[in-house]
């Protein structure tokens, strides 16, 4: 990796401009979560305990290129306060007049907050006269918003290319992770991919299959192998549209090395509802009038034997439909099975996407990852072997 981190960086003294992801759902102006705010705690204290004045960047919400009273950052600045421990300065703009006099006047122990990015229209063109106004504001160029390095903006390339640049703390245990997840890992690796369409997903499978031992799949993309095998599965979801796909990529698979593991046992129901009525069966066993729910025990023990082989587990998407009692089961004994083995040292395990985050944690699974990123996006294009933006503008 070409990229420096905060540790590279002489901070003393130095404004700060640092990339965050502050959007966080908020009521009547209150953060009700305030989990991506605690995620950039790290990056800001340590900039302040090395003298350093972090000044923040953000984008909320998508005004559009609009001044949006409603996504105004400013009502974030208690909740900032309350993670920081810190003062925390607001400006009404994050260049111009405004900003660089709120800037200018940043004390050592404050942290300033600039005005929502995106009330800017050139924002999201990646504008370099936006960035150079930016530019004016720092000494240094920190992005610590891995979720949003997938997209070219002014924010997160345009100005990383004009200032001292460097990963901030979320960043780095970021792009670590998954630099051991698929960059240089320890062998063998297994992926487990779930999720309900195979065409949302054809990217992510064609490079997996290229850099993994095994490919675990689950959820209503299972189905569609199933059913590109020629094997029935009643009223399932599933695409039919995209069997020659799933046989294609079957093919692909095996000529690669890659050991495809789908499910043995099935757990169907006629309806789709918590607790329904369900039974157990082999996979090309599923009656017409059902739909199948979730993997079954013979399936969840093949994924075990797997995960206890592997010595890398990437985890993107749920084998079943998570959400529903007890079509939870093949995800969350996979899960723990995984927690398991990380905890005992055996395992390095790295997850990310948005079902994935609320499965494992529903499963209790989550806190003996290795990581867990909650990037969605950007940790999807990571997957799918997809230069990011934002990453690459830290290259030197």
């Amino acid at each position: 990796m070409g990229w420096k981190s905060l540790d590279d960086m002489d901070l003393g003294g130095k404004r700060v401009l640092v990339r965050v992801d502050i959007n966080v759902p908020v009521a009547d102006g209150v953060v009700t979560d305030d989990t991506r705010i605690q995620r950039i705690v790290p990056t800001v204290r340590d900039i302040l305990a090395a003298g350093g004045k972090p000044i923040l960047l953000a984008h909320f919400g998508r005004p559009g290129g609009r001044h949006v009273p409603e996504l105004s950052l400013k009502q974030l600045v208690p909740a900032l306060e309350s993670a920081f421990g810190a003062p925390v300065r607001f400006a009404d703009d994050c260049v111009g007049y405004e900003a660089e006099t709120a800037a200018s006047a940043l004390t050592e122990g404050e942290v300033l907050l600039l005005e929502n990015t995106r009330f800017h229209a050139e924002e999201t063109k990646n504008s370099v006269p936006l960035a150079q106004g930016m530019a004016k504001l720092g000494d240094i160029y920190c992005n610590d918003a891995f979720s949003a390095a997938h997209r070219a903006h002014s924010s997160t390339e345009a100005l990383a290319r004009l200032l001292p640049a460097c990963a901030g703390r979320l960043m780095q245990q970021e792009l670590s992770a998954l630099e051991a997840a698929l960059g240089a890992p320890k062998r063998p690796v297994t992926a487990v991919v779930g999720g309900a369409k195979v065409s949302t997903k054809l990217d992510l499978l064609g490079n997996l299959i290229e850099k993994v031992d095994y490919l675990v799949i689950g959820g209503g993309m299972a189905n569609t192998f199933l059913l590109a095998q020629g094997i029935d599965v009643g009223k399932s979801l599933a695409e039919h549209a995209m069997t020659d796909t799933a046989a294609e990529i079957l093919g692909k698979a095996e000529a690669a090395g890659c050991t495809i593991v789908l499910p043995r046992d099935i757990v169907v129901a006629e309806v789709f509802e918590a607790n329904a009525p369900h039974q157990v069966l082999p996979a090309d066993q599923c009656p017409s009038d059902s739909m199948i729910l979730d993997a079954g025990p013979e399936s969840v023990a093949a994924v075990s034997e797997v995960l206890e082989k592997s010595q890398t587990l990437i985890w993107n998407g749920p084998l079943g439909a998570f959400e529903l009692t007890p079509f939870d089961a093949a995800t969350n004994v996979a899960a723990l099975k995984a927690a398991a083995l990380t905890r005992d040292g055996k395992l390095t395990s790295v997850a990310g996407g948005g079902d994935t985050v609320a499965a494992l944690n529903a499963s209790g699974a989550a806190t003996d990852f290795s990581y867990i990123s909650t990037a969605g996006g950007a940790f999807l294009e990571w997957m799918e072997g997809k230069t990011l933006p934002g990453v690459a503008a830290l290259d030197p």
